[in-house]
């Protein structure tokens, strides 16, 4: 269990320099811009513009707080991601251009290099408590809009607003206990069979 707290997180500029990303976690750690396996960020999206373009990337996005998007891919036809839909999942290297339904929002993005890993991302809206088997190589939860209380077996943790936590490995079971109706995120990867 490794916990990640929101005032760490690392601000950095989009590639295409059109505004700021909240990094929450990358893979490997020390992973430069472009040269991640995975990675799980967050970004405010203030007015229509183009994404940036991760060659042999793929994109899972959602949409935390606004109304959402409608995104053009490839020059296809818009792809309505909204806060109330399962989040949606692109290639990050195919020109993708986002139009604001209603103002501004803040994305989820979590991307992972093509021929190494895969990602499932699950939106949590529970009052109740829940029980996941961790069966992924990484698993990482996100409490967004209320507090969590994680516990695996040996360990707890409280997770405010905003925080993670990484799990590695399978084979544990994960308690989770929302302390009121909390909006999380369950993120697994797992490396691609070389």
């Amino acid at each position: 269990m490794h916990v990640l707290r929101s005032a760490s997180y690392r601000q950095m500029p989009w590639k295409n320099g059109g505004g700021t990303t909240t990094e929450i976690a990358v893979f490997p750690q020390s992973a430069m811009e472009g040269e991640f396996d995975w990675r799980v960020s967050m970004a405010v999206i203030n007015e229509d513009g183009w994404f940036s373009e991760f060659l042999q990337i793929d994109r899972v996005l959602g949409i935390l707080e606004g109304k959402g998007v409608y995104l053009s891919i490839s020059g296809a036809e818009n792809v309505e991601i909204a806060s109330d839909v399962a989040p949606f999942g692109f290639p990050a290297d195919a020109p993708t251009y986002a139009r604001l339904i209603d103002g501004p929002v803040i994305d989820l993005n979590v991307m992972t290099r093509r021929d190494r890993f895969t990602c499932n991302v699950a939106r949590l809206k529970s009052a109740v408590p829940m029980t996941w088997d961790l069966t992924a190589h990484t698993t990482l939860f996100l409490a967004y809009s209320a507090s969590l209380h994680i516990h695996d077996g040996s360990d707890s943790v409280q997770l405010g607003p905003k925080d993670s936590v990484v799990f590695e490995g399978r084979g544990k079971a994960v308690r989770v206990v929302p302390n009121d109706l909390a909006e999380s995120y369950m993120i697994e990867f797992n490396a691609r069979d070389r």
